[in-house]
């Protein structure tokens, strides 16, 4: 990505989210972009979709909701009862319509960088981690966030297991809170994932629980 690309999108992204979410945003970016170094994987595109994936962000939740009635972006109850889940989907709509991203691997980084799902690609699994690993996270907001931030440069699978994991935990602690499908149904595959490599001798040190 050249310097002219670069500052298009960073300046409507400004315009578009409050100031504290325009430095988180950066830091996914240039999170993504180290992740995809370290697994050799496309640089822009995790720049791109580090960049994009909370454009959708910073709308009410009244403007989401009619955004997502333009863009045929269909909802599950549990994302209309939790308003923080909805600017994924529809930053992959307002990534298309605002940003002119065609790119569907950068679309489906956007779109499931909050809740994921089962079988990721690589540059999903990389949005997801760099959400929560980049550097203005605080340690007293996510548990073990030094391990995750290590495991992310380590293993996709391994630390998509272990935030997973701690994910649905934590909700299934708080009866005010519900597990959203994708969320379990990430963890499943990716349980599954780090049990069978247990199984094979491929996970030595590591401990094997549920």
């Amino acid at each position: 990505m050249d310097l002219t690309q670069y500052t298009f999108y960073t300046d409507k992204l400004k315009n578009a989210l409050t100031p504290d979410r325009y430095m988180h945003t950066i830091g996914v970016a240039f999170t993504a972009a180290a992740m995809a170094m370290k697994y050799g994987t496309d640089t822009d595109k995790a720049l791109l979709a580090g960049l994009l994936h909370d454009c959708a962000k910073c709308f009410s939740y009244d403007d989401k909701i009619a955004l997502c009635n333009e863009g045929n972006v269909e909802l599950t109850e549990t994302e209309l009862a939790n308003p923080a889940l909805i600017h994924a989907k529809l930053g992959a709509y307002i990534a298309q319509r605002d940003y002119g991203i065609t790119d569907l691997e950068i679309l489906d980084a956007i779109r499931t960088h909050t809740t994921g799902e089962p079988d990721m690609g690589i540059l999903q699994k990389i949005i997801f981690l760099a959400d929560l690993i980049e550097p203005g996270r605080r340690a007293d907001i996510v548990p073990n966030l030094a391990g995750i931030r290590e495991m992310a440069f380590t293993d996709l699978d391994e630390c998509m297991y272990m935030v997973t994991k701690q994910q649905v935990e934590y909700l299934e602690s708080d009866p005010s809170k519900v597990v959203d499908r994708a969320t379990r149904d990430t963890y499943y595959c990716y349980r599954e994932i780090h049990d069978n490599r247990i199984t094979k001798g491929e996970l030595n040190g590591f401990k094997r629980d549920r």
